[in-house]
């Protein structure tokens, strides 16, 4: 054999067999997550597309074909909706606002104090309290419930506003986040320079850390407004007039009256969608406030 031939039937210095189908292979592999994710999409996004699609269709269109064509009917249900009982599904957007909002607010204000203190000063107890605080995060809400009822009947709350506002207010998780956000994001030696400067802690946490703080205090918002918009079992047990009925009850109501009344199956499915709606755009402008913050952030830092 000449050396020309083996000059061609050897490799390549520095390479091994199969390095060319190297790049392909691993495009292939890098597919698996993108698909992955793809499906996951579709899997919890088709239920809030069928909700869309559905409100647009009369009770007979509804009914009568099962696609994901709009129907004729979002105006009569907005319609119909409006008037049911003087307008009360407005009444229980309002009542939802009023929990969450507050609620949130409240929640948020309470984490960053506490997770402040938690990341900042050392004292006795510290980390058992914070691993108190962890247990309830891993406990379900639902063990919780039938004690703050209890709680709150015997102080007399029961079936008012402060019956879901008050058990709100404490988050263990918002707690947890803002202790470790606190811990990243204020650093020691600006506190203790705050202090030489003759600042009040007080003053240091207003002024210094918690402008530093903004942006994780954003997420603990987010997330404790969206949980309480979506809460149903406290609710469900605090509260009996359903004129303080947050949407995730009254619709709840509704829905069981519907079995004998599939009219008020349209009112449903609309009232849903609208209820939606208030989420998604809040996420929309907390999203810009909480980019616009983080990049201050940085260029501060």
């Amino acid at each position: 054999m000449s050396s020309l031939a083996l000059r061609k039937a050897a490799p390549a210095a520095g390479t091994t067999p199969g390095t060319a189908q190297g790049p392909p292979l691993r495009r292939r592999i890098a597919l698996v997550p993108t698909v992955t994710l793809l499906l996951g999409a579709v899997y919890t996004l088709l239920p809030v597309a069928w909700v869309v699609i559905a409100s647009t269709k009369s009770g007979h269109e509804l009914f009568s074909t099962f696609t994901f064509l709009p129907g004729t009917g979002f105006t009569g249900n907005l319609k119909d909706l409006d008037a049911y009982r003087g307008g009360i599904y407005w009444e229980w957007m309002g009542n939802s606002a009023l929990y969450a909002g507050l609620g949130a607010v409240l929640s948020t204000a309470v984490s960053a104090f506490s997770g402040y203190a938690l990341a900042t000063y050392r004292f006795r107890g510290r980390e058992t309290m914070f691993n108190v605080l962890l247990a309830g995060v891993l406990m379900p809400p639902v063990i919780l419930a039938i004690p703050q009822y209890l709680l709150l009947a015997k102080a007399d709350l029961t079936d008012s506003y402060l019956s879901v506002l008050l058990p709100q207010i404490l988050s263990p998780y918002g707690v947890y986040l803002s202790r470790i956000y606190a811990a990243a994001a204020v650093p020691a030696d600006v506190v203790e320079a705050g202090r030489m400067d003759g600042a009040g802690e007080w003053r240091i946490f207003t002024r210094i850390a918690l402008p530093m703080m903004i942006p994780g205090m954003v997420t603990v918002f987010l997330f404790q407004f969206v949980a309480v918009w979506n809460n149903f079992l406290l609710p469900y047990i605090m509260l009996s007039d359903d004129e303080r009925f947050p949407l995730t009850l009254g619709l709840y109501t509704l829905l069981e009256q519907g079995a004998n009344t599939p009219a008020l199956y349209t009112l449903v499915i609309t009232g849903a969608f609208l209820a939606v709606l208030p989420l998604i755009a809040l996420f929309l402008v907390v999203q810009r406030f909480w980019s616009l913050d983080l990049l201050s952030g940085a260029v501060k830092s």
